[in-house]
C-alpha cells in the first residue's frame, strides 16, 4: 500500500516513516503542505496522512486535494491538542479517521490494517462488477450468415417495446437473446427479471411468477413480491413458457392485457410497466392445436419472433466459440489451443446440446492435464453423438449377441435420456416430451440410479 506522509515535526515524521516501511508499506514522507500537493498532483496513494496544522498551508487543503484526486484512497488526519473540533470538520470533508497527538504507533497501524481490508473488498465488488458487466453486456457470438441476420432482427427490435417470441432448441442461447434485447432496449436501466417455468416446481410457480400476500397460504409468513412486480419499469423473460400450465395461461394472459399483477391473495391489483420477453423450446402453435397452450395467449406472445439456430446450421462459428469459452473458463497466462484433429472432431460432431453442450465440452477440455492423450476425450463426443443415431443400440446390441429384453431395456434407456437431456433434466418435461406418466419416468430413473 502507498502511503503519503505529511508532518512539520521531524521527529514524528522520521518515526513514523522508519515504522511505516517495517511493516512493508512505501512511504514518501515530506514536511511542507506544498510538497505534499505537488506529490499528489503527480503520483496517486491509497492512503494519506496528514498533519492538520502545518507551517504553510491547512491539513484539510491536503485532504481536500487527496479526496479530488482519489475518490477511492483514504485520509487520516493527525491533530494536537485543541484542534480536535478541527478533525470533527476534517471528518466531515470525508476523512477516513483522526489520530490525536500524542498516539501510539500500534494505533495508527492497526488503522491502516483496516484500510487495507476495506481497499481489498472495495477491488473485489469492483472485480465482481465488471465481471457482471461483461455477462451482462455480452455480445451474440456467431459470423454465420443465419447469425448476422439474427443480430440484424434483434438491433431494429430492441429499441421497440414490443412482445417477443424467442424460438429455439434447449443450449442454443435463448436467454443470451433476450438480455441482448433488453441491453439495447430503452429499459436498459430497469430490471432484467428471468423466471424458468421448467425449472420451478409447479406448486411455487403461481406465487413465485405473480407473488403472495402474508397469510395468503400455510407457510406465507410474509408478503412476497412476484418476478412480475419486479419486473416493473425493466424486462421480465418467461424462458421455456411451453411449460406454464394451462391455469396460469389464463392468468398471465390478463396480466399482458390489463398490465397489472394481482398478488395471490390479495384484494387489489398492482399496476406494472414492463417489457415480456418469452422463449419456447417446442413449437407453441402445435402445442395450441393439441389443446395444451391457450390460442388466446399464443397470439398475445406471437407478436415477433426470432429463432435461433442449433449450432449444427452454424458450424463455421464453432473456432471462435471455442476461443471465446477457453478464454473465459482458463484460469492462468497463455489459454491452451485445441489441436486441428480435435477441431476437427468437433466439426463432424452434430451438437445436440447446442452451445451449452460445446461450452461443457470446452471445460472439459480446459480440466484434463495437456499429456492426456485427445482420443480419450474424442471418445466422449463420439460416444455422445452415437446416443442420438437411431438404430445405434439395435445394432450394438445384436453383434454383441444381447438378449431381445436387454435390446429393449437399452433403446429404453436411450429414449429416456435423451428425453431428460433435451428437458435439462427436468423430470416433468421429460414426461410430457415421452408421453410416459411422471410417476412411471421417476421410477425408472430411481431403478436406474440404484444399479448404476
Amino acid at each position: 500500500m502507498k502511503i503519503l506522509l505529511v508532518e512539520d515535526d521531524k521527529v514524528s515524521r522520521i518515526t513514523l516513516s522508519d515504522t511505516l516501511k517495517k511493516e512493508g508499506y512505501r512511504v514518501m514522507a515530506c514536511e511542507k503542505g506544498h510538497e505534499g500537493l505537488e506529490w499528489l498532483e503527480e503520483e496517486t496513494f491509497e492512503v494519506v496522512i496528514t498533519d492538520l496544522r502545518l507551517p504553510d498551508t491547512s491539513g484539510l487543503d491536503i485532504l481536500k486535494a487527496a479526496r479530488e484526486r482519489n475518490p477511492d484512497g483514504t485520509v487520516i488526519v493527525i491533530t494536537g491538542y485543541g484542534t480536535v473540533e478541527t478533525a470533527v470538520n476534517a471528518l466531515k470533508l470525508g476523512a477516513y479517521d483522526y489520530l490525536e497527538k500524542p498516539f501510539s504507533p500500534d494505533k495508527l497501524l492497526s488503522m491502516l490494517k483496516n484500510i487495507a481490508q476495506f481497499h481489498d473488498v472495495i477491488r473485489e465488488n469492483q472485480q465482481l462488477k465488471k465481471r457482471i458487466t461483461r455477462y451482462e453486456s455480452r455480445e451474440i457470438i456467431g459470423n454465420a450468415p443465419v447469425m448476422q441476420k439474427l443480430v440484424a432482427i434483434l438491433r431494429s427490435v430492441a429499441g421497440t417495446d414490443h412482445t417477443v417470441l424467442i424460438e429455439g432448441e434447449s443450449g442454443t442461447g435463448k436467454e443470451l437473446v433476450a438480455r441482448f434485447l433488453h441491453q439495447f432496449s430503452e429499459r436498459s436501466k430497469g430490471p432484467f427479471v428471468p423466471v424458468n417455468c421448467a425449472v420451478l416446481p409447479e406448486g411455487l410457480l403461481e406465487s413465485e411468477l405473480f407473488g403472495h400476500e402474508k397469510g395468503a397460504f400455510t407457510g406465507a409468513h410474509r408478503r412476497h413480491q412476484g418476478y412480475i412486480e419486479r419486473a416493473h419499469d425493466g424486462t421480465l423473460f418467461i424462458d421455456d413458457i411451453d411449460d406454464l400450465p394451462l391455469q396460469l395461461q389464463v392468468k398471465l394472459l390478463r396480466v399482458l392485457q390489463e398490465r397489472e399483477v394481482q398478488p395471490v391473495g390479495a384484494r387489489e391489483a398492482l399496476q406494472v410497466n414492463f417489457r415480456v420477453l418469452c422463449a419456447t423450446k417446442v413449437n407453441l402453435y402445435k402445442m395450441v392445436q393439441k389443446g395444451t397452450f391457450r390460442e388466446d395467449l399464443f397470439y398475445r406472445l406471437n407478436i415477433i419472433t426470432v429463432t435461433v439456430p442449433p449450432l449444427r446450421d452454424r458450424k463455421e462459428d464453432l473456432p471462435i466459440l471455442i476461443d471465446y469459452f477457453i478464454k473465459k473458463h482458463h484460469h492462468g497466462d497463455t489459454p491452451p489451443r485445441l489441436k486441428p484433429q480435435q477441431l476437427e472432431t468437433l466439426l463432424h460432431y452434430d451438437w445436440p446440446g447446442n452451445v451449452r453442450e460445446l461450452e461443457n465440452i470446452v471445460q472439459r477440455f480446459l480440466a484434463l492435464p495437456r499429456d492426456v492423450d485427445f482420443l480419450h476425450f474424442a471418445a466422449t463426443v463420439d460416444s455422445t453423438r452415437a446416443r442420438h443415431v437411431p438404430g445405434t443400440v439395435a445394432a450394438e446390441g445384436i453383434d454383441g449377441g444381447l438378449s431381445f429384453d436387454e435390446l429393449i431395456l437399452a433403446r429404453e434407456k436411450e429414449l429416456i435420456d435423451r428425453a431428460m437431456e433435451q428437458a435439462n433434466n427436468n423430470i416433468s418435461s421429460a414426461a410430457r416430451l415421452l408421453k410416459l406418466p411422471r410417476t412411471t419416468l421417476q421410477s425408472k430413473l430411481e431403478k436406474w440410479q440404484k444399479h448404476s
